[in-house]
């Protein structure tokens, strides 16, 4: 006679294996939002679209200088 363990599958070790996949996808993730989140480099701060405030106050002495010297 088969007992009811036999012909059940054994859901212990399909539940562990799904529960270790969903552990590592959930790290994974995890690790991805953190990255991204917190990334201390961002190059969008970095980029200037043309010159900036200090390159305006040296063309404006320099326009300066050369009109001193008419």
């Amino acid at each position: 006679m088969t007992t009811q363990s036999e012909l059940l599958p054994d859901l212990r070790a399909d539940a562990h294996v799904t529960l270790r996949s969903f552990v590592t996808e959930f790290r994974s993730l995890w690790r991805e939002f953190i990255t991204t989140a917190f990334c201390p480099y961002h190059p969008e701060r970095h980029y200037m679209r043309g010159p900036g405030p200090a390159c305006a106050r040296k063309r404006a002495a320099a326009a300066k200088q050369e009109k001193a010297r008419r």
